[in-house]
């Protein structure tokens, strides 16, 4: 699944939540909360919108959040999403209820009236009409087995007393609304993972076990449940184990499950992730664990259509991902239409909703007709083969006196569309080659299958697979792969071929792969294209547009999280100065977001100035920007900043004497950039902090120094962190 607009790290995520808006006008997912994002993984606070319409990411970027948190619940009822409880950290476990405002884009902490409603992380929730229901959860040690209901109208909370066949405590369990009922499944009750099933009448207000006909899904606990038309479904979890890729469907018609292996999963671990149905499609954001051994990992996102599924039997798509052969129970129609008019006639089945999308299109007669297939819906208005259907309609009229029949079709009735296929002399014909859509393969499985067969064409070992990246960067419309992929030597002798392919199967117009930022004072890129003219591109971050030459100017993805922080500071009437200004990374986010006064840039390399300069026009603050062009420590001005950055790596001990003398007479804050080796973080900010001292006493400014926060952006290479000291200078007395 591909995304646009945010990096996609921002919803590398676990123990978030997320809620879907699907309707006429809007197909998103709202993500709130959960653990990871770029950079250094930490509990966060983003609220992000993720547009299927345009697979496109954004922040939502508002004052007033709630605190940051895993293990919350959202849901969205009404024109708003509400967020309940969570876990803030390892002692402050959240019994708080906040309300999104989808008009206004404001948070507001409610207040709740009612019976107490205890703190708790790893509950379920689910909203029958303005209702919404809590079960199960954590609060310190205790596995909880209450029912709270929060009635969003009146704002008040009621616990139910447990009547007829309830639960047991657990948590990490799911729970979903299907009419006036609410479904739980599985969980963990402090011993070993649940596998059962229990519904709850929002009317009579009585718990009932329930038993279901088929094979039972695995127990389980941290997976995602979800309703989709007539069916509940259960993906994901722990234990992790194959079952764990299979999608289990409850047909809520006849109760019974089966169970469907979906492929495209087996590189993902859907724990802790989210599910949403957008339309038919399964949304499946995030996911993932954190081992001492290997470390972090977290899912792509995945979407999943379901149409095509619903017709499989029971395990249909097995292990091996092809489709068995086996018939599918009912008839099937197609429309037989002449190989000219295809595209035409397919065009307006697919505009009026009657092109059956889950089977194949196919071709019969030696390619002379195509075979297109329809909905059930269709089937029952459309004359057969037995029929003059000419008589249906009247044809002294043709449509195709239109220049544009869908044109036509788009604003007028389905009799219109009807009339153009009796003109087309499409044919309705029993389906006898019933075949369902494969899954798509990821981005990963489409390049493998290419690289595959250009290595085997040449008699290549297979064991430069090894070699293909699991990971790539996207930089407005260039993918960039990483510098360690196609290392190897026998790739040149595929030659542009190679490139061609992997462009194709990642999406990408442009393709580069990173090389090492140059060592030289300039932070020069060695980015290398592989495809495409050139490496200018247009990114777009947090709402800020950034525009360079990515194969002359160093872009760093780890430090999103860094230029955020800078963003949310409250710069209002501050000179800023940043002395290693770049392309604009921390300058832009200052005066975009910050709202800062003045910000003065330093910067050498040309190529960044050139950059520099078009990001402050296009982002429309160049009247608040003095771009100053050479070393800073000859063009820095004095005694003039609140705020000095000084964001270069691997140090930037050499302008630390240009920070001092830059700052005010009363002092200000410095951003202190450094890798630093993980054992050696205390004697790193005790040489800060007396550097600075012995700086300023030699400069003759009398001020206490201290290190107010100490920021962990990133691991830069195994056991070194990028760390962001911010130094806060005082006029001593003051």
């Amino acid at each position: 699944m591909l995304i646009t607009g945010e990096s996609i790290e921002r919803i590398f995520l676990w123990g978030h939540s997320a809620s879907a808006i699907d309707d006429a006008f809007d197909k998103k997912v709202l993500i709130f909360g959960g653990f990871g994002g770029p950079g250094r993984h930490a509990r966060r606070n983003d609220l992000l919108i993720l547009d299927l319409e345009f697979s496109r990411l954004e922040v939502v970027d508002v004052q007033g959040m709630p605190l940051s948190r895993v293990g919350h619940t959202s849901l969205i009822v009404g024109k708003h999403m509400y967020v309940i409880g969570g876990r803030a950290d390892p002692l402050n476990i959240l019994n708080d209820v906040w309300a999104f405002s989808l008009n206004k884009k404001e948070w507001k902490l409610l207040q709740c009236s009612g019976c107490l409603f205890p703190p708790r992380h790893r509950h379920a929730a689910a909203a029958v009409g303005s209702k919404i229901y809590i079960f199960g959860g954590i609060q310190a040690d205790v596995i909880l087995s209450s029912l709270h209901v929060l009635d969003t109208e009146a704002m008040t909370w009621t616990e139910h007393q447990a009547e007829g066949e309830h639960p047991c405590p657990r948590h990490s369990h799911s729970m979903v609304p299907y009419g006036t009922q609410l479904y739980i499944f599985g969980g963990y009750d402090g011993e070993k993972p649940l596998g059962d099933l229990f519904s709850f009448d929002t009317e009579t207000l009585l718990w009932k076990k329930e038993t279901i006909h088929g094979k039972l899904p695995s127990p389980r606990f941290s997976h995602s449940m979800f309703v989709y038309k007539n069916f509940i479904g259960i993906i994901g979890g722990c234990p992790v184990t194959q079952s764990q890729y299979e999608l289990s469907l409850l047909d809520m018609r006849s109760h019974q499950w089966k169970h469907i292996v979906v492929n495209s999963l087996e590189n993902d671990l859907l724990v802790r992730s989210t599910a949403n149905i957008i339309g038919d499609d399964l949304i499946m954001i995030g996911g993932g664990a954190a081992c001492y051994a290997f470390g972090t990992k977290f899912s792509d996102p995945v979407k999943i259509n379901l149409f095509p599924l619903l017709s499989l039997k029971s395990g249909e798509l097995g292990e091996s991902g092809e489709e068995s052969g086996k018939s599918i129970d009912g008839s099937f129609w197609a429309i037989r239409i002449e190989r000219k008019y295809a595209k035409l006639v397919k065009d307006v089945l697919k505009k009026i909703g009657w092109l059956d999308l889950r089977r194949k299109v196919y071709s019969l007669d030696d390619g002379i007709h195509i075979c297109l297939p329809v909905t059930e819906f269709f089937s029952s208005i459309f004359p057969d083969k037995r029929t003059d259907s000419s008589a249906y309609f009247d044809s002294s009229k043709p449509i195709f006196e239109s220049e544009n029949p869908l044109k036509d079709i788009s604003s007028s009735t389905e009799f219109k569309a009807l009339k153009v296929l009796t003109e087309c002399h499409a044919t309705k014909i029993e389906d006898k080659v019933v075949k369902v859509k494969k899954a798509s393969n990821t981005s990963l499985e489409v390049m493998k299958e290419s690289v595959v067969s250009l290595i085997s064409q040449r008699g290549l070992p297979l064991q430069l697979l090894d070699q293909l990246p699991s990971r790539w960067e996207r930089l407005g419309d260039i993918v960039v792969l990483p510098r360690t992929c196609f290392k190897d030597p026998q790739w040149d002798s595929i030659g542009t071929e190679l490139w061609s392919a992997v462009a194709k199967s990642l999406g990408a117009r442009r393709l580069a792969r990173q090389g090492r930022i140059s060592p030289s004072g300039t932070r020069d890129s060695n980015l290398e294209m592989l495809i495409g003219d050139n490496g200018w591109v247009h990114h777009r971050e947090n709402g800020i547009l950034y525009s360079f030459d990515a194969t002359k100017c160093m872009f760093s993805w780890g430090n999103l999280c860094e230029k955020l922080r800078m963003a949310h500071l409250d710069c209002t009437d501050e000179v800023i100065v940043d002395l290693f200004a770049g392309i604009g990374y921390f300058v832009l986010p200052f005066l975009v977001r910050a709202n800062a006064k003045l910000v003065y840039a330093c910067e050498w390399n040309p190529m960044a100035i050139e950059a520099l300069r078009n990001n402050l026009e296009e982002n429309l603050v160049a009247d608040r920007c003095v771009v100053l062009e050479g070393d800073n420590r000859i063009v820095a001005p004095k005694g003039v900043a609140h705020r000095v950055c000084l964001g270069l790596l691997p140090s930037s001990e050499g302008s630390w004497v240009t920070a001092v003398r830059t700052l005010r007479e009363e002092g200000g804050v410095m951003h202190i950039h450094g890798n630093v080796k993980d054992s050696e973080e205390v004697s790193w900010t005790q040489h800060v902090l007396q550097s600075i001292e012995d700086i300023a006493r030699s400069e003759g400014r009398v001020w206490d120094i201290s290190v107010e926060h100490m920021e962990r952006v990133k691991w830069y290479a195994p056991r070194i962190r990028h760390l962001v000291a911010d130094v806060r200078c005082r006029r001593r007395g003051e």
